[in-house]
Protein backbone atom coordinates (compact mmCIF):
# COMPACT_ATOMS: atom_id res chain seq x y z
CA UNK A 1 0.00 0.00 0.00
CA UNK A 2 1.43 3.34 -1.28
CA UNK A 3 1.84 6.02 1.67
CA UNK A 4 3.56 9.02 -0.37
CA UNK A 5 -0.01 9.97 -1.09
CA UNK A 6 -0.74 11.01 1.98
CA UNK A 7 1.64 13.07 2.29
CA UNK A 8 0.59 16.75 1.25
CA UNK A 9 2.42 18.77 -1.40
CA UNK A 10 3.67 22.78 -0.08
CA UNK A 11 2.43 25.34 -2.16
CA UNK A 12 5.56 28.21 -1.98
CA UNK A 13 4.65 31.73 -2.15
CA UNK A 14 4.64 32.97 -5.55
CA UNK A 15 2.90 30.20 -7.38
CA UNK A 16 -0.86 29.87 -7.69
CA UNK A 17 -2.69 26.84 -8.09
CA UNK A 18 -6.28 26.44 -10.01
CA UNK A 19 -8.04 22.98 -9.31
CA UNK A 20 -11.21 22.96 -12.07
CA UNK A 21 -12.85 19.69 -11.46
CA UNK A 22 -10.27 17.55 -12.98
CA UNK A 23 -7.71 19.85 -14.59
CA UNK A 24 -5.03 21.59 -12.20
CA UNK A 25 -3.02 24.42 -13.56
CA UNK A 26 0.44 25.61 -11.58
CA UNK A 27 1.41 28.92 -12.28
CA UNK A 28 4.97 29.93 -11.18
CA UNK A 29 7.80 32.30 -12.03
CA UNK A 30 9.53 29.77 -14.43
CA UNK A 31 5.82 28.89 -16.35
CA UNK A 32 2.76 27.58 -16.54
CA UNK A 33 2.10 23.55 -16.49
CA UNK A 34 -1.62 21.80 -16.55
CA UNK A 35 -2.42 18.14 -15.74
CA UNK A 36 -5.85 16.38 -15.33
CA UNK A 37 -5.94 14.24 -12.55
CA UNK A 38 -7.25 10.72 -12.66
CA UNK A 39 -11.05 9.97 -11.87
CA UNK A 40 -10.15 7.76 -9.13
CA UNK A 41 -8.33 10.82 -7.08
CA UNK A 42 -9.96 13.99 -5.33
CA UNK A 43 -7.49 16.89 -4.85
CA UNK A 44 -8.72 19.15 -2.31
CA UNK A 45 -6.76 22.56 -1.43
CA UNK A 46 -6.30 23.07 2.49
CA UNK A 47 -4.11 26.38 3.28
CA UNK A 48 -1.07 26.40 1.23
CA UNK A 49 -1.07 22.63 0.63
CA UNK A 50 -2.92 20.27 -1.93
CA UNK A 51 -3.57 16.87 -0.49
CA UNK A 52 -4.64 13.64 -2.70
CA UNK A 53 -7.26 11.48 -1.55
CA UNK A 54 -8.36 8.18 -3.27
CA UNK A 55 -11.97 7.56 -3.98
CA UNK A 56 -13.76 4.91 -2.53
CA UNK A 57 -14.74 1.83 -3.81
CA UNK A 58 -12.20 2.81 -6.75
CA UNK A 59 -10.15 -0.21 -7.62
CA UNK A 60 -6.12 0.73 -7.49
CA UNK A 61 -7.08 4.66 -6.37
CA UNK A 62 -4.58 4.34 -3.42
CA UNK A 63 -1.95 3.87 -6.38
CA UNK A 64 -2.83 6.33 -7.94
CA UNK A 65 -3.20 8.74 -5.29
CA UNK A 66 0.40 8.69 -4.85
CA UNK A 67 1.38 8.64 -8.64
CA UNK A 68 -0.85 11.87 -8.84
CA UNK A 69 0.77 13.38 -5.92
CA UNK A 70 4.17 13.26 -6.78
CA UNK A 71 3.80 14.47 -10.52
CA UNK A 72 1.96 17.26 -8.97
CA UNK A 73 4.79 17.69 -6.70
CA UNK A 74 6.77 17.34 -9.62
CA UNK A 75 4.87 20.40 -11.78
CA UNK A 76 5.30 22.53 -8.40
CA UNK A 77 9.08 22.18 -8.52
CA UNK A 78 9.30 21.93 -12.31
CA UNK A 79 7.96 25.72 -11.66
CA UNK A 80 9.39 26.94 -9.32
CA UNK A 81 13.27 25.92 -9.59
CA UNK A 82 13.27 24.37 -12.62
CA UNK A 83 15.00 20.71 -13.49
CA UNK A 84 18.01 19.86 -15.62
CA UNK A 85 20.12 16.84 -16.64
CA UNK A 86 23.92 17.08 -17.61
CA UNK A 87 25.54 15.16 -20.17
CA UNK A 88 29.47 14.26 -20.98
CA UNK A 89 30.57 13.57 -24.33
CA UNK A 90 34.00 11.33 -23.55
CA UNK A 91 35.58 10.58 -26.73
CA UNK A 92 38.40 11.78 -29.08
CA UNK A 93 36.50 14.80 -31.19
CA UNK A 94 33.32 14.69 -29.89
CA UNK A 95 31.60 18.06 -29.73
CA UNK A 96 28.45 19.52 -28.54
CA UNK A 97 27.50 22.92 -30.10
CA UNK A 98 23.80 24.66 -28.51
CA UNK A 99 22.47 27.22 -31.23
CA UNK A 100 19.13 28.62 -30.47
CA UNK A 101 16.48 25.63 -30.49
CA UNK A 102 19.20 23.51 -32.08
CA UNK A 103 21.60 21.58 -30.53
CA UNK A 104 24.77 20.48 -32.86
CA UNK A 105 26.74 17.48 -32.43
CA UNK A 106 30.04 15.49 -33.18
CA UNK A 107 30.12 12.21 -31.99
CA UNK A 108 32.45 10.32 -34.66
CA UNK A 109 30.24 9.86 -37.26
CA UNK A 110 30.69 10.87 -41.18
CA UNK A 111 28.20 13.52 -40.77
CA UNK A 112 26.95 16.12 -37.77
CA UNK A 113 23.80 15.32 -35.93
CA UNK A 114 21.64 18.03 -35.19
CA UNK A 115 19.07 17.70 -32.53
CA UNK A 116 15.74 19.82 -32.64
CA UNK A 117 15.42 20.91 -28.85
CA UNK A 118 11.64 20.23 -28.33
CA UNK A 119 9.59 23.38 -26.67
CA UNK A 120 9.98 24.65 -23.36
CA UNK A 121 13.53 22.97 -23.37
CA UNK A 122 16.67 24.57 -23.58
CA UNK A 123 20.36 23.27 -24.22
CA UNK A 124 23.49 24.88 -22.86
CA UNK A 125 27.27 24.31 -23.53
CA UNK A 126 29.45 25.49 -21.16
CA UNK A 127 32.31 23.05 -22.70
CA UNK A 128 32.97 21.63 -25.73
CA UNK A 129 31.92 18.18 -23.83
CA UNK A 130 29.07 19.24 -21.31
CA UNK A 131 25.83 19.96 -22.19
CA UNK A 132 22.60 20.67 -19.79
CA UNK A 133 19.69 20.66 -20.57
CA UNK A 134 16.64 22.46 -18.76
CA UNK A 135 13.11 22.57 -18.56
CA UNK A 136 10.58 22.94 -16.40
CA UNK A 137 8.81 19.25 -17.15
CA UNK A 138 10.89 16.87 -15.23
CA UNK A 139 10.01 14.46 -18.42
CA UNK A 140 10.44 15.81 -20.94
CA UNK A 141 14.06 17.07 -19.71
CA UNK A 142 14.57 13.52 -18.95
CA UNK A 143 13.13 12.37 -22.74
CA UNK A 144 15.40 15.00 -24.29
CA UNK A 145 18.50 13.45 -22.15
CA UNK A 146 17.93 10.13 -23.50
CA UNK A 147 17.41 10.71 -26.81
CA UNK A 148 20.41 13.20 -26.84
CA UNK A 149 22.66 10.10 -25.20
CA UNK A 150 21.16 7.19 -27.72
CA UNK A 151 22.81 8.74 -30.71
CA UNK A 152 26.33 7.25 -29.19
CA UNK A 153 25.80 5.39 -26.12
CA UNK A 154 28.77 5.11 -23.32
CA UNK A 155 30.29 1.75 -25.16
CA UNK A 156 31.98 -0.89 -22.51
CA UNK A 157 35.80 -1.14 -23.94
CA UNK A 158 37.16 2.09 -23.96
CA UNK A 159 33.94 3.96 -22.46
CA UNK A 160 33.40 6.12 -25.41
CA UNK A 161 30.02 7.92 -25.87
CA UNK A 162 27.48 10.63 -24.34
CA UNK A 163 26.76 9.84 -20.77
CA UNK A 164 25.01 11.64 -17.72
CA UNK A 165 27.16 13.38 -14.89
CA UNK A 166 27.90 10.81 -12.70
CA UNK A 167 27.42 7.71 -14.43
CA UNK A 168 29.69 4.74 -14.03
CA UNK A 169 30.60 2.83 -17.21
CA UNK A 170 31.91 -0.41 -16.14
CA UNK A 171 34.97 -1.57 -18.97
CA UNK A 172 34.97 -4.79 -19.87
CA UNK A 173 38.47 -6.77 -20.56
CA UNK A 174 39.28 -6.99 -24.23
CA UNK A 175 40.03 -10.38 -25.70
CA UNK A 176 43.30 -11.84 -25.05
CA UNK A 177 45.06 -14.58 -27.49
Amino acid sequence: MSRVGNNPVAIPGGVEVKIAGSDLSIKGPLGTMNYSVHPSVAVDREGDTLVFKPREGVENANAFSGTMRALVNNMVTGVTKGFEKKLNLIGVGYRAQAQGDKLNLSLGFSHPVVYQLPDGIVAETPTQTEIIIKGIDKQRVGQVAAEVRAYRAPEPYKGKGVRYAGEKVVIKQTKKK
